[in-house]
């Protein structure tokens, strides 16, 4: 059976090696997220990438970059994401480092298991 359910989704390009209170700004966002009640987050590690400041990231054999650019991914329904956006604000003030955040219409779909007879 398929549940189409309209929501939003956040994602949130920071940098690898960007740290609040000692660890990764990743971990402390998917943290947040959880103790939020969001029903999800992820964390996708890019292989290059260049914000603002126009340098290169990327990987390569030869030098492995420490700065990768990541991508954490939430999504929700609009309140929650949006009251989560108001939560993390003082996190990302306090961690300093340049954050892009951009926030879209998705539509959920899921497909529950069938029943084994």
């Amino acid at each position: 059976m398929k549940d189409v359910t309209t929501a939003k989704l956040l994602r949130i390009h920071i940098g690898e090696a960007d740290r609040l209170r000692h660890r990764p700004l990743f971990e402390a966002l998917v943290m947040e997220a959880r103790e939020a009640g969001l029903a999800g987050a992820t964390v996708l590690r890019g292989i290059e990438s260049y914000g603002a400041s126009s340098v290169v990231h990327r990987a390569r054999l030869v030098e492995l970059s420490e700065d990768l650019p990541v991508v954490v991914e939430i999504v929700d329904v609009e309140e929650k994401v949006r009251g989560f956006l108001e939560r993390i604000d003082p996190l990302l003030t306090e961690a300093g480092c340049g954050v892009l955040m951009t926030l879209e219409n998705v539509e959920i779909v899921r497909y529950a298991a069938r029943a084994k007879s």
